[in-house]
């Protein structure tokens, strides 16, 4: 990987902090499941991944599917903070005339692989993906973060059953299994487990880890070219909101935007003034 330099931890917190303001000034939604996935998008982009800030196009470039489309600001504030793009231009996010949609979309913007936001996509491009790499002879990686909610999808399924059958080993599945879906927890909602036992019935290597321990992250996702035949899926235990404390585990801030006292709340907690995040924004 060739990016500036940074330690996953900061990148993680960078990335929140960016999330509440992008959020905030959008007025739109989604901003605890951009926290809860923060961690594993910083290990991904910040440890994990080959790829190159200055050659989005690289050939060889490891490639990611953000299969949960509607957190896409959070892997924008990535893309940013790696030197992608200007991090000013994350003040147009969701904005009239703005290259930053408030669904994950790749026209116009550097790094983003392929638009999502219709749940239950994302693994069936990564997959095609994947295929198409393995019968090029290409040894690149591809890596698609899905939401616990999307895994109700039979698409996501069908995808998993051809993945398994195709032995696509340089296929990674990772599951921000926050246990939180829209409108109420996934248990309430379509229980998904035992959610381990699903995947491995489906022929998938599968790890669990803790999705806010940056070191268990960067061990289960970094999986070698030349592992065993079989894709893998991390199951990422996270929290909903993970790092406001008043978001966290609360299904009110899947569609909630953060405004006044709340929004200064959450910057406090996130360490930063309103006012120099604008400021560092504008660098």
């Amino acid at each position: 990987m060739s990016a500036r330099l940074i330690s996953t931890g900061d990148l993680a917190l960078q990335i929140r902090r960016h999330a509440v303001v992008m959020t905030h000034r959008a007025k739109s939604s989604h901003v605890g499941a951009i926290l809860s996935m923060a961690d594993i998008v910083a290990v991904l982009y910040g440890r994990v991944m080959a790829h190159r800030p200055h050659e989005p196009s690289w050939p060889e470039r490891d490639r990611f599917v953000l299969s949960k489309g509607h957190a896409g600001a959070g892997v924008y504030a990535v893309l940013a903070e790696l030197g992608y793009f200007s991090k000013s231009t994350l003040g147009t996010y969701y904005q009239n005339g703005s290259n930053l949609c408030g669904h994950f979309s790749h026209i116009g913007v550097p790094g983003v692989e392929f638009s999502t936001g219709s749940l239950g996509h994302g693994l069936p491009v990564a997959t095609g993906m994947a295929l198409a790499a393995h019968r090029d002879g290409k040894r690149h990686r591809v890596f698609s973060l899905l939401s616990d909610g999307e895994c109700d999808e039979g698409s996501t399924w069908e995808a998993a059953l051809f993945a398994a059958h195709h032995r696509l080993s340089r296929l990674v599945a990772c599951i921000d299994y926050n246990k939180i879906q829209s409108l109420a927890s996934v248990e309430d909602t379509i229980r998904l487990e035992p959610f381990a036992q699903k995947w491995r019935a489906f022929g998938w290597r599968v790890v669990e880890a803790d999705g806010h321990d940056h070191a268990a992250l960067a061990s289960a996702l970094d999986v070698r070219r030349e592992s065993a035949e079989a894709p893998t899926v991390v199951i990422a235990h996270t929290t909903k909101g993970k790092g406001v404390s008043f978001m966290e585990n609360s299904v009110l801030w899947h569609y909630r935007t953060p405004q006044g006292e709340e929004y200064q709340a959450a910057l406090k907690e996130l360490g930063v003034c309103h006012e120099r995040h604008v400021r560092q924004d504008a660098r």
